[in-house]
């Protein structure tokens, strides 16, 4: 009897030593993702076995799902104010943006799992993981990615609206990106790891690996990762046996050429992160390796961020304070970056001798890596931007209500705002849209504007009761300042968010304007010779009698004076006001 309990004691723990497993260990061939279901289902099972771990749902998606939040706490205290109050960090990872780079899926429910088996959790480190991020794309399963060694079966790049979720965190048109916000900003995590997979040249590494570009980070926080956080986990990922690349080995053409840092824009987590004052960094493991391969490179790299942010929890909070509190008085802000190319350096790259041979499909000759013929040499690291455009911030923006997307980001992103308390006429400055390119097909739904050029004027502009006063004197400043500067690279005026103020409204019939466009010359000298000097300087104007026409329209007080002006006011001096 007693030999029968032992058995059946042995067996039943090794049944839920193997319920434990994840379907990716499950596999033979170690070549599988689990599904969003079995995600899910494997993070409430373990939550009911674990006290140091809470799962928490955000949103919804554009599915229908909400974002399920895995939180690991070593000490069981799950409240996000609180765990502030404790002087804690917070650890955001996220998983699945791109359902077909899915090895932060996989790495991230083993990790969850040994980390609170072996009482491995960081003391001073709460760790957030969002399960499966593009849910949507994860249920379109299918072979999407055609250049990629597996594994079986994974998700499609876009969500259910077809948006790529890595290029929609600045416009947020999708429910995913709303939660993902209200995550961000609940936890206030002080770094930010998003897993990815690359495509590209073939070379020697399993990783590659992007963070905040140096450049258009914080100074202090830029300094710390240059010198302290990004070599560290370099050490500790050749240690491992995943020696690192920077990510965009083969993007400029072959590896040979070089490598240039990649400019992650607002429009990207990692961007989106840096106006927030958050360290951020992206893995990007290479398609061409054995999918098993990529996911344990990923676990491991996980592994060395917790470490890292665990011992250096101090330094992370000191610098966060610090940070914000230098951003809350900055006066100038980068809009948008180019790359210096005068300024280059040098890294041992390992890669493959690259080839010619003639293609099977085409006859012609067709481009291969010849993977026995290895190679490691130095090769050009382009890792030097400037601001090429900029902005000096305002004391406010003022904000109509009648702006509601603007305003529902700005409050999900935790921007302090005031109201106008009655109907207030304002002296300030308003921008007049000069000029703008637009694409002539459109990129995530949207035709984005760029090369915008601006007429700043001061103006008295009447605001009315329940308009949005804000200052710019807070730690989110880089958002507030980004989003509402119409040159900045994701802008939203970039993003299409003002659009109805390029279309003009009020037009003319001719033949009942000339005789009024007739008075006004007579009756103003200086507009006649203004309308002179313009022909002058405009031969095709001298010749057009429509032109010249719609020219003293333009400059009549008829014309409308919100054709083209950006509707968010900029008030220079410190002016008192009525605020609700």
């Amino acid at each position: 009897m007693k030999r029968n309990l032992v058995l059946l004691l042995s067996f039943c723990y090794c049944l839920q030593s193997y319920a434990q497993l994840t379907p990716f260990e499950q596999s033979k061939d170690k070549s599988y993702t689990s599904t969003y279901t079995e995600v899910i289902s494997y993070y409430k099972n373990l939550a009911k076995q674990q006290s140091q771990m809470r799962l928490f749902n955000y949103g919804s998606t554009d599915i229908g799902k909400p974002l399920t939040l895995v939180v690991l706490s070593k000490d069981k205290v799950f409240d996000p104010a609180q765990i502030k109050n404790q002087n804690k960090r917070v650890l955001l990872i996220n998983n699945g943006i791109h359902p077909g780079e899915p090895e932060g899926i996989d790495a991230s429910m083993m990790l969850v799992r040994d980390l609170l088996k072996k009482n491995h959790l960081p003391k001073d480190v709460v760790l957030c993981f969002i399960a499966l991020y593009n849910i949507d794309g994860n249920m379109n399963r299918g072979q999407s990615r055609v250049n990629q060694n597996g594994p079986r079966a994974y998700g499609f790049r876009g969500n259910y609206r077809n948006l790529d979720l890595n290029r929609d965190f600045i416009k947020a048109d999708s429910k995913n990106a709303l939660a993902f916000t209200q995550i961000l900003n609940t936890w206030q995590p002080e770094v930010l790891l998003d897993n990815h997979t690359s495509d590209g040249a073939d070379y020697q590494y399993v990783m590659t690996l992007i963070e905040t570009q140096k450049d258009k980070q914080n100074p202090v926080l830029a300094a710390y990762t240059d010198k302290t956080l990004t070599p560290d986990l370099y050490k500790g990922m050749k240690k491992n046996g995943y020696e690192m690349i920077p990510y965009g080995a083969g993007e400029q053409g072959l590896p040979d050429s070089g490598i240039v840092s990649f400019m992650e824009t607002p429009r990207f987590s990692t961007g989106f992160a840096a106006q927030h004052n958050i360290i951020s960094y992206m893995t990007e493991t290479h398609m061409l390796k054995p999918f098993d391969s990529r996911v344990w490179a990923t676990y491991a790299f996980m592994q060395n961020l917790i470490s890292i942010c665990q011992r250096d929890a101090r330094l992370l909070g000191a610098m966060k304070k610090q940070v914000d509190a230098d951003v809350s008085k900055q006066k100038t802000f980068a809009l948008n970056w180019a790359l210096d190319e005068t300024k280059v350096d040098t890294i041992t790259f390992k890669g493959y001798a690259a080839g010619y041979k003639t293609s099977d499909v085409s006859g012609l000759k067709r481009l291969f890596y010849d993977r026995e013929k290895p190679y490691s040499k130095p090769i050009k690291f382009y890792n030097t931007y400037k601001a090429s455009a900029t902005a000096d911030k305002p004391v406010a923006y003022i904000i109509p209500q009648a702006w509601g997307k603007a305003i529902d980001l700005f409050k999900l992103n935790k921007v302090a705002m005031s109201r106008l308390a009655h109907d207030t006429t304002l002296s300030l400055q308003m921008y007049y849209i000069g000029d703008y390119k637009t694409g002539t097909r459109p990129y995530e739904g949207h035709y984005i504007h760029t090369n915008v050029k601006l007429s700043p004027v001061d103006a008295k502009i009447k605001f009315y009761e329940g308009d949005y006063v804000v200052y710019v004197n807070q730690p989110i400043n880089r958002y507030i300042v980004e989003t509402l500067e119409p040159q900045g690279v994701d802008s939203f005026f970039a993003w299409n968010f003002f659009d109805s103020v390029l279309g003009q409204k009020e037009y003319y019939s001719d033949y009942v304007f000339e005789d009024i466009a007739a008075q006004l010359l007579k009756k103003d000298p200086d507009l006649r010779k203004k309308l002179d000097d313009a022909k002058t300087a405009d031969p095709k104007l001298a010749a057009s009698a429509g032109g010249q026409l719609n020219w003293v329209y333009r400059n009549s007080p008829y014309f409308e004076k919100t054709y083209l002006r950006y509707p968010v006011g900029r008030l220079l001096t410190n002016t008192k006001l009525d605020l609700q």
